[in-house]
């Protein structure tokens, strides 16, 4: 599940355009810049995958990539995917089927412009997440994966400090849970740049809200008080230059228990949500 900060970026295009020279000793003219292409790419390995602070891939890496094109109008479409193991591990093996469900597939669009002014783009956009499955036997209380969202984030830059606050919010069940549409997330994600070594610092903390009833519960308890929870992020990332950098975080939740079992577990019994740090290594094209 993109992170998002998972939204597009829209380029703005530019035009530079060449005086004549009147005069044989006038200096000549500089190069033009380089056009920005509108198409850009991105490839990631990260030591655990963690959606809203949910781990995705078992606390095990995973690799990443996908790509973005941003026209000059401020309309954008991309694609992401993740190695995942979430799906596969919530409905184990039986004697006669196996869930596999390897990969996530994001696909979005909307409109990124500065309505506002110069560094505060507002952006508007719907995102489907996808998940490629065999063997999934959806049952009255599990919704299929699939997921639609659509999103309102306004950027701000403020000298240094650049970020986002946005807005999620669920049309369809969200991530395999019955009737839990109407879901939402808000979010606030600032970044901090030193200066120093290419250093930026990170900061992130959002809402997960799960919307509807657990199906079959004697007590009537909703998955907002079960499933819901706030996640968290603290990090920096080092910017090595043509497009390759290394970030590190401490990511984690206030995710819950339903007696002495996590709502968010791993086959293992662990906290899907628990607090740990993670790496990752990005280059983009």
């Amino acid at each position: 599940m993109k992170t998002i900060q998972k939204t597009a970026i829209a380029l703005a295009a530019s035009g530079l355009f060449a005086t004549a020279a009147f005069a044989q000793s006038a200096p000549a003219a500089a190069p033009e810049a380089p056009e920005a292409s509108p198409l850009t790419a991105n490839v990631t390995v990260v030591s655990d995958y963690r959606y809203r602070g949910i781990s995705q891939s078992n606390f095990k890496p995973a690799i990443q990539g996908g790509f973005d094109y941003a026209h000059e109008s401020g309309l954008y479409i991309g694609n992401w995917n993740s190695s995942i193991s979430w799906i596969s591990d919530a409905a184990p093996a039986t004697a006669n089927t196996r869930v596999t469900a390897p990969i996530e597939m994001d696909f979005y669009g909307g409109i990124k412009k500065e309505f506002i002014g110069e560094g505060f783009a507002s952006d508007f956009g719907v995102l489907q997440y996808y998940y490629p499955t065999s063997g999934l036997n959806v049952s009255g209380t599990q919704a299929n994966p699939n997921t639609t969202e659509l999103y309102a984030a306004q950027n701000f830059t403020f000298g240094a400090v650049t970020g986002f606050v946005k807005f999620s919010y669920s049309v369809s069940p969200i991530f395999g849970f019955a009737n839990s549409t109407g879901s939402y997330y808000p979010d606030l994600t600032m970044n901090y740049d030193t200066g120093v070594w290419g250093l930026a610092l990170n900061a992130h903390v959002g809402y997960q809200y799960v919307a509807g009833n657990v199906q079959g519960s004697t007590t009537g308890a909703s998955n907002s008080s079960l499933y819901s929870f706030t996640d968290w992020k603290l990090g920096v990332t080092k910017d090595f230059g043509g497009g390759l950098s290394l970030s590190a975080a401490y990511i984690g939740t206030d995710a819950k228990k339903t007696g002495s079992t996590y709502n968010y577990s791993s086959p293992t019994g662990k906290n899907l949500g628990g607090s740990t740090g993670i790496v990752a290594l990005t280059k983009t094209f």
